[in-house]
């Protein structure tokens, strides 16, 4: 016989309600309670039936993500931390891509809406705020995740481009770098920010921000940037003179720099020096360890979940637009350190 909720709650001398506050690990039920129910539910081998729940609740017990690129490390590790954290909620995580397509984006957030999703989390692709408005048509709770759209009022978790351009070419220029060079990424938030803050940099410290030193990666910034990062340097590499110091818009379109540089028969960071953004797990091991502004990709999930979790449970609220910028931090590497410490 298959266990109820119910049977539960009597062998406990416990009600409904307090089981299933427990079951989602609600705040006001006690750890101590909460180990019992889960202990007698473990035993049951009880699954509580998600769809009688979403009609006693109006919730589907669901947060969707849509991201740019599944396979990026920094948005992996974004909807790793925020599964994660979730679960503990008793919410599942949806996850889709839209490869950097605007209309695939589009299509995906009518898929979520469609299954009616509690709270929609977008990486956006697009230019336009189309996609976001008809999220808020249905007035489904939303938040912007590492890109925005000036003018939005809309919840946002992400970074200070800017902070992050300017962060890493001021490191190049303290690595005695004058020809910085910038591999610039698709039309969005991160790519304007992260622009204009190399440009505010190379100002404060007397250079010139020459447009040729500026190289469009195209809209693959994130999907496929190994192979824009690479065909981008490329044509860097064949200006006179070439750039001495190179700001990489993420570290797949870093890698892709790092290999033109050196199939030039130039070396890094002695004739280029390289720094990229993400700061990707692998890149300590790489050849020739990658220098990178490291974004806080955890604790931005875990923020995202913090705040989705609590948009989730006031459907009936509208709680005012919350920005949250987590600090970037330099983590220095071989391929731009020239002076090392003493």
């Amino acid at each position: 016989m298959t266990a109820r909720m119910k049977d539960i709650a009597l062998e406990l001398g416990l009600s409904v309600v307090t089981v299933s506050k427990a079951l989602r690990a609600h705040p006001d039920i006690g750890e101590a309670t909460r180990r019992r129910v889960l202990e007698r539910v473990a035993e049951l081998g009880y699954q509580p039936n998600l769809m009688a729940r979403s009609l006693v609740t109006g919730q589907t017990w669901t947060v969707g993500l849509i991201v740019p690129d599944l396979l990026h490390p920094f948005f992996a590790g974004i909807a790793k931390a925020i599964s994660n954290d979730i679960r503990a909620h008793g919410y599942g995580l949806l996850i889709s891509s839209s490869d950097e397509e605007p209309d695939a984006e589009r299509q995906q957030i009518r898929n979520l809406l469609a299954r009616q999703v509690d709270v929609i989390v977008l990486a956006s692709t697009q230019t336009t705020m189309d996609g976001l408005r008809e999220i808020e048509r249905r007035g489904t709770p939303h938040i912007l995740l590492d890109r925005r759209f000036a003018g939005a009022e809309a919840h946002f978790v992400g970074n200070d481009d800017e902070a992050v351009g300017a962060l890493a070419t001021a490191h190049l220029i303290a690595q005695g770098c004058r020809r910085i060079a910038h591999l610039r990424g698709p039309e969005v938030s991160t790519a304007a920010g992260r622009l204009s803050g190399y440009r505010q940099a190379l100002a404060q410290h007397g250079l010139a921000a020459a447009p040729d030193l500026v190289m469009d990666l195209g809209p693959s910034g994130d999907h496929r940037g190994e192979e824009a990062g690479y065909a981008a340097t490329r044509r860097l590499l064949a200006l006179s003179p070439r750039p001495d110091g190179l700001f990489c818009y993420n570290d797949p379109s870093a890698l892709g720099a790092m290999r033109a540089v050196l199939e030039a028969g130039l070396r890094i960071p002695d004739d280029i020096a390289v720094v990229g953004c993400g700061n990707l797990s692998y890149a300590d091991f790489l050849r020739i360890p990658l220098s990178s502004i490291d974004q806080g990709a955890e604790a931005i999930g875990r923020r995202v979940a913090q705040l989705a979790t609590s948009l989730a449970g006031s459907k009936n609220a509208t709680p005012p637009p919350q920005v949250d910028l987590m600090p970037p931090r330099l983590v220095a590497r071989a391929s731009t350190i020239r002076f090392p410490k003493e």
